[in-house]
């Protein structure tokens, strides 16, 4: 319940050099001094022991911060310690504060409160959780824009531009008959916006890309060495390699860095008319997932009568050939390493000619791109409507949509998913 005290560890999960045990809520400087024996100095730090109050026992000696509200991360009173980062030391620092009647934290609940007073918006929130999810530095990145309010601030924008043309149409509604007042900007300016919006929309797709991964499919006949390919660049025993066909018969996924950009590399059922049922659906997943990637190599051992993606030969030891790129076809062998060295470089390449030039993409998450969606879809109707009480009507349902992307309004349901998905302590 937003109000009253409550803590949780903040850091990752012990043993570790440090833990930071956080707590927030109008009673934290209180059970700072109750544990400590001293109000702490807000935005300093403090190396002071810390006590259990009911037994008087040392629980650590460490570091205290002081936050006062609302010039803290939640916006209320916030005390964080550092302590030693054992889990036996942090159970009793833990076991204390529920003594004292504090509550532990739910997850997200942190950041759910900075968002209740006003010390984030929704989309800042979201790149928050994607910053402490990020695998690579494109995520990082863009996760980054996010949570310095980049999405915010543009929405802003085109808000406020959309409540300019509801203005106008209004005033022609409400002063009709004065002709010195500007009635409306007409649907040329609603569609000058709209275009703008649908630019953005255009470039979400890259972002949900940059923050999910892009795809990269491994299909071919059976016995060619995809799984053995798939263990040679996940390096690491991921898949099951044998000498029997169709032993991978489900999709089979690892996730790679590629220079920065994400990856999740999927290795396939062997492409053949199969007889076994379960074999069959794996081999139409196979060829489902290849249509849905971002790329696909085509792992043969001999030219295809059909290549399904970029070619890559493999088992070049035991088939007399060299490793090596020979024109748009490169040769390899999973067993023995030789060529991967090149296929490694050329999938790295590939994956930084996918990133867009330029600032990182502002949408980046499902929510935020359907109600960009529907704000696009709101102009279009504004811009086809001729009558000034609906052009009007349609007009704020755009900017409605766009203030469901901050969280300036939007469903309990909705808040709950976001900030559920948080670990406990953030």
């Amino acid at each position: 319940m937003l109000g009253d005290t409550i803590f949780a560890l903040s850091s990752g999960r012990p043993p570790a050099g440090v833990a930071v045990v956080r707590v927030s809520g109008g009673d934290s400087f209180d059970i700072a001094r109750r544990l400590t024996g001293q109000v702490p100095v807000p935005r300093s730090a403090q190396l002071t022991t810390v006590r259990n109050p009911e037994t008087g026992d040392i629980v650590d000696r460490g570091l205290v911060f002081g936050f006062r509200g609302p010039a803290s991360f939640t916006g209320e009173d916030v005390v964080e310690f550092q302590i030693h980062g054992g889990p036996a030391v942090i159970d009793a620092l833990l076991i204390c504060l529920a003594g004292l009647g504090l509550r532990h934290a739910e997850p997200g609940e942190f950041t759910r409160r900075a968002f209740e007073n006003g010390k984030l918006d929704l989309s800042q929130a979201e790149g928050l959780a994607d910053l402490l999810e990020a695998r690579t530095e494109s995520q990082r990145v863009q996760a980054l824009a996010l949570v310095g309010g980049r999405l915010r601030e543009q929405a802003e924008l085109w808000r406020t531009a959309i409540i300019g043309l509801m203005a106008n149409v209004e005033a022609g509604l409400d002063f009709s008959d004065e002709g010195d007042v500007v009635t409306d900007e007409g649907t040329a300016a609603i569609l000058t916006l709209q275009t703008e919006l649908a630019e953005e929309l255009a470039r979400s797709t890259f972002g949900l890309k940059v923050r999910d991964g892009f795809t990269i499919t491994i299909v071919g006949e059976p016995n060619v060495g995809k799984s053995s390919l798939l263990n040679a660049l996940a390096k690491r025993d991921v898949a099951i390699v044998s000498d029997v066909p169709g032993t991978t018969r489900d999709l089979i996924e690892v996730a790679l860095d590629l220079g920065g950009v994400a990856v999740t590399l999927v290795d396939t059922a062997g492409l053949r008319d199969a007889d076994d049922p379960v074999e069959q659906q794996g081999v139409a997943r196979a060829r489902a997932r290849a249509e849905a990637a971002d790329l696909v190599l085509h792992i043969v051992n001999k030219p295809p009568a059909e290549p399904l993606g970029q070619l890559v030969f493999n088992k070049c030891d035991v088939n007399g050939g060299v490793a090596g790129w020979r024109g748009e076809n490169l040769h390899v062998s999973a067993r023995t390493g030789a060529g991967l060295l090149d296929l490694e470089a050329w999938l790295v390449d590939w994956a930084a000619r996918q990133l867009q030039v330029g600032e990182p993409a502002l949408i980046s998450r499902l929510r935020q791109r359907t109600s960009l969606i529907r704000s696009i879809e709101r102009l279009g109707e504004a811009a086809s409507e001729f009558d000034p009480v609906l052009r009007a009507e349609s007009l704020r349902l755009s900017a409605r949509e766009l203030d469901e992307i901050t969280g300036r309004i939007g469903t309990e349901q909705v808040l709950d998913g976001i900030f559920g998905r948080f670990c406990i302590g953030k």
